[in-house]
């Protein structure tokens, strides 16, 4: 006798408490009935729910809905980092931000974090030698979120962005896992030199509104960077910077300033 093999769900408890979330929500709230089975319970993984609201969010005139799931689909299929990514990402949300209660609200209803899964498949594109289809999408994440990540930037997993208006990456960015932004955010260059020019951001910083990180820097692990700082140089690990342009005003204030998510200074703003 053959065997039966499992179930999605009952391997994979992220996708699994998203649907029992999915299936609450519409017994509370009849009238989302039909965008929640659309956006969730009609699929059968969260790939698949992915790449349903990729294509729904960045399809225009210019390119259909169809072939964007189908570019999902092949994405999500050939990296399966991608939906480890975003697993991640959801956990990261769930656990950082106070306003998210439940799994689904980021796949969903939350722009940064769909904005980082379409930048994820830009990436692939990119990586797999499809630059301008990589760019397209660039274009699209953009227009539809006001977020803008070159595809050419490397983005680690459990990434949190907050609001996520006005984001932009760069294309020789790194950002590494467990990274916590707010809005307005720019991880930008300095002038017109081309070559490895942005940012290097270390596992588990905390990147404070508005701030501007420039040029080919390193940003320590577990450090943060203030709110409307304007940082310039290297930060070491384990401290907080602020100002502009920003310098090192104490120790970091907890071992994972990401997770933590405190932006007060000293008891004070």
């Amino acid at each position: 006798m053959a065997e039966t093999k499992p179930r999605v769900a009952e391997v994979d408890p992220v996708w699994s408490h998203i649907c029992e979330e999915a299936r609450a929500a519409v017994r509370d709230e009849p009238l989302l009935g039909g965008f929640i089975h659309s956006g969730l319970l009609h699929h059968a993984s969260l790939e698949r729910a992915l790449s349903y609201r990729f294509s729904l969010k960045l399809a225009s005139g210019e390119m259909s809905e169809q072939i964007l799931r189908e570019i999902a689909d092949e994405a999500y299929a050939e990296d399966p980092q991608l939906g480890q990514a975003a697993r991640a990402d959801i956990v990261a949300v769930y656990d950082r931000d106070p306003a998210c209660h439940r799994f689904l609200q980021p796949v969903l209803f939350f722009k940064g974090f769909q904005a980082v899964q379409a930048y994820r498949i830009g990436h692939w594109l990119w990586r797999t030698g499809r630059r301008d289809l990589a760019y397209f999408v660039q274009m699209r994440v953009s227009e539809a979120f006001g977020v803008d990540i070159h595809p050419g930037a490397v983005v680690g997993k459990g990434i949190m962005i907050d609001h996520a208006h006005s984001i932009v990456i760069g294309e020789t960015a790194v950002v590494g896992d467990n990274v916590s932004m707010l809005h307005s955010v720019t991880l930008g260059g300095t002038g017109k030199a081309d070559g490895d020019r942005h940012p290097k951001i270390g596992n588990g910083v905390l990147i404070g509104a508005g701030a501007k990180i420039l040029g080919n820097i390193k940003v320590g692990e577990c450090s943060r960077i203030a709110a409307g700082s304007v940082v310039l140089h290297d930060v070491p690990r384990l401290t907080t910077v602020a100002g502009v342009p920003a310098k090192v005003v104490g120790e970091a204030g907890c071992s994972q300033p990401s997770l933590n998510m405190d932006q007060l200074i000293d008891g004070g703003i």
